[in-house]
């Protein structure tokens, strides 16, 4: 059965004090804890309202492989296009994250509204509080915000709407790729793995530029990634590996969206880019355009003289291929893999390794802190 996030003991939360983990330096990336059966994970709506049908069938085959799934009272509220108002949205997503029984939080789906609510997030609690995070879509504007301001690891992957909750089985490629990335049972060794689009992919890659880089992979849907270019959370992508991708989007918008990430110098120093299917278009009736897709997303990138690839299954198509952000990635555009260098998770006996004495100013006012959203519960 879900579990009621409401009728939890305050006390819960106001103890969790104890249990914090200390951030590590500013320039390294923080690691939530991998996922095992009896882990219990919180959906959340930090952007559009859900679907209780598509959240239930989720819920079911979480609980079926041995998940518990926190289910908030008012998970599926509304407010006019969004799923309740910026402050109610923030609580929720602070609550779930220093919630000390939770291990992973799922927000339900993307559409509109995480940028609405990044100026009401406490960075340094959640920094303490590492926990898997997943989501793609709109979604992307917290992955920005979680890897700039919290330095966390975060998973641009399905989410509880489209991919757990889908009607019908699951795509066995973005299923297969989503616990590859988060759970513990996958990572027997600390060897590097390799996402590779197979013969379960429904469209082929294609090589841009070839060669070889290395480099933190960051970035997510292009739309709020140039929403939030010019302002506190906007991408330092120097040295990084570059995703993108994008839906509903004609060619002369996304040329929009990529000439302000050239001009803000984003594209300057690249070490590769994997651009996804930038899918169903404003019409599928492309025969008026005088310029294609592909001529746009070449045009920006093929004369940056590092290895792109585009067409990758990851994002808004089925196949959509779990892509840990925030951690070291190989990009062969020739092979037209990418290859997951660096663990994104830790394991249980690595526990300690982020954990620090912290100061009783520093307890004291986190539970100033949680005192505060405990009170703005409904």
């Amino acid at each position: 059965m879900p579990i009621d996030w409401f009728g939890r003991s305050a006390f819960t939360l106001l103890v969790v004090f104890l249990g914090l983990i200390s951030g590590c330096q500013s320039s390294e990336m923080v690691k939530p804890m991998a996922l095992r059966p009896g882990d219990t994970i919180a959906f959340v709506a930090p952007a559009g309202e859900l679907d209780k049908v598509r959240i239930e069938r989720a819920t079911g085959r979480l609980e079926a492989m041995g998940f518990n799934v926190v289910i908030p009272a008012n998970l599926y509220r509304q407010t006019g296009y969004l799923a309740g108002t910026d402050q109610e949205r923030a609580d929720e997503l602070m609550r779930a994250f220093l919630d000390p029984e939770v291990n992973a939080i799922f927000p339900g789906t993307g559409g509109y509204g995480t940028t609405r609510m990044l100026d009401l997030l406490d960075y340094d609690l959640i920094r303490k509080n590492p926990k898997v995070f997943i989501g793609f879509s709109d979604i992307t504007g917290l992955h920005i915000a979680l890897h700039e301001k919290s330095g966390l690891v975060t998973f641009h992957s399905p989410n509880p709407m489209w991919g757990l909750g889908s009607e019908g089985e699951w795509n066995p490629f973005a299923r297969d790729y989503f616990w590859r990335a988060l759970l513990a049972d996958a990572y027997t060794t600390n060897e590097p793995y390799v996402i590779d689009a197979d013969e379960r992919v429904e469209y082929p890659i294609t090589t841009v530029r070839g060669g070889k880089a290395r480099g933190v992979i960051v970035g997510g849907n292009l739309s709020l990634v140039q929403a939030v270019t010019g302002t506190d959370y906007q991408l330092d992508t120097r040295g990084k590996i570059l995703y993108l991708e994008d839906i509903g989007e004609a060619p002369y918008r996304v040329d929009r969206m990529l000439r302000q990430l050239k001009a803000s110098g984003q594209l300057d120093e690249i070490a590769g880019a994997i651009l996804g299917r930038f899918t169903r278009r404003r019409s599928e009736d492309t025969s008026d355009e005088t310029t294609t897709m592909e001529e746009v997303l070449d045009e920006y990138f093929a004369p940056l003289g590092v290895p792109v690839i585009r067409d990758f299954p990851a994002g808004h198509v089925s196949d959509n291929a779990t892509l840990p952000m925030g951690v070291v990635v190989e990009l062969d555009a020739d092979a037209q893999t990418v290859t997951v260098l660096e663990r994104p998770i830790r394991l249980a006996d690595e526990r300690k390794v982020q954990t620090g004495t912290r100061s009783t100013r520093e307890i004291a006012r986190d539970s100033r802190t949680r005192r505060q959203i405990i009170r703005s519960q409904p």
